[in-house]
Parts: structure tokens; sequence; C-alpha cells
């Protein structure tokens, strides 16, 4: 079956998923699976999104306009798109930079898999240049800052990256600014949600 999912970044009618929705349903999608969220890519609560990410099922290919409709950033897109992939979901993205994904095709996984080497060398970034600021700090005799703190967005990222046995825990907690304790204390070695995870995605 094909998915598609539409997103517009104001909610407030002066942008229209028109021409997204033109092109959804050239591609196959009947209107009925159509998913639109209209909010900024960079925020976390995309209910319709939600909704079309736990609707799909084995087989299934999701289908998006342009890349950025997708994922709020590069790590974001990466995750997601391994967790389809672990639930033999395709994804395919119908133009614009990365209409070359097909991830139901071997070139279009080729493509994908160049797009995870470039998320991966951007955590790798991150990493150093946050134990090169962290030592330069204590160069300088401070070794305070603002206490550690776990949110709902980190939760969720900690999520989908731990459960890929690949994931260095301490470049993760580096990357999401937190310690192991506070990692390990809201989500499992397997990415599981734990009981103050849960507690905080609630409260929230």
């Amino acid at each position: 079956m094909l998915i598609g999912y539409m997103r517009v970044s104001k909610a407030d009618g002066s942008q229209s998923t028109d021409l997204q929705r033109d092109a959804l349903l050239a591609a196959g999608v009947e209107a009925s699976n159509l998913y639109e969220d209209h909010a900024s890519g960079k925020k976390d609560d995309r209910p319709q999104l939600a909704a079309c990410l736990k609707a799909m099922r084995a087989g299934d290919t999701l289908l998006v306009w342009k890349l950025d409709r997708l994922g709020r950033d590069l790590r974001h897109l990466v995750n997601t798109v391994h967790d389809l992939t672990e639930r033999s979901i395709g994804l395919k993205v119908l133009t614009g930079e990365g209409a070359a994904i097909d991830t139901t095709t071997a070139s279009g996984k080729l493509v994908f898999g160049i797009f995870a080497a470039l998320a991966e060398f951007e955590r790798a970034l991150i990493s150093e240049r946050t134990v090169a600021g962290l030592a330069s700090a204590r160069a300088r005799g401070r070794t305070g800052g603002r206490p550690y703190k776990m949110t709902p967005a980190k939760i969720r990222l900690a999520m989908a990256a731990m459960g890929h046995k690949d994931t260095k825990v301490g470049a993760l907690c580096a990357e999401l600014g937190i310690t192991r304790q506070t990692l390990y204390r809201h989500v499992s070695p397997t990415g599981e949600l734990r009981p103050d995870g849960a507690k905080l995605l609630k409260s929230r």
C-alpha cells in the first residue's frame, strides 16, 4: 500500500498542501491514505506524521513530495528511515534533492546509505566539538555550567539511536548534552522507554 505524507510550515492557512497532494495522488496514493500536518519541520509535535508511521505495515511504502517534508534534520530523517526499514517499509521521495531516494530499490538504498554516512559524520563532528569545548573550559578553570537536562525531544532521539546496535553511547550523550546516568534513567540500552522517560513525555 502507498501512504502519502504532506506538511506545510504555517497553520494559518497562508500555505497550501495542494501541490504536494496533487503529486502524491499522481504517484498512485489514494486520497484516503494521505496524512497532513501544518507545523514547522523543527517541531517534535507532528501528530499526523506519528499517526502515519503508526498506521504503516510491512510491505507499505511511504511517499513524500520532498525530503524536507519528512525530517526535522538529517539525524531525525536517518533514524526515521532506519525504523521504517526495520519494519520492512519503503520510502520514496518524488522531487527535490532527495528524488533519487527510493528504499524499495537497490540504487535508492545506496543513495540513502550516503545520507546515513553524512549523518554519522555530523554526529562525530558534534561530539568532537563538544569534547574540545569542555577541555577548553576546564583549561580556563570553568567546570560548571547549566545542569544536564533531559527533554521530550532528546528522549525521542535517544530511543531511536539506542535501538541501533552501532550507536556509541558516549557520543550520543555528548551530542544530547546529558550524562550516561541521565540517559539510562529515561531510556533502556535497547531504546525502550523507562518510567522516568514516560513520565517526562506525559508531562509535556
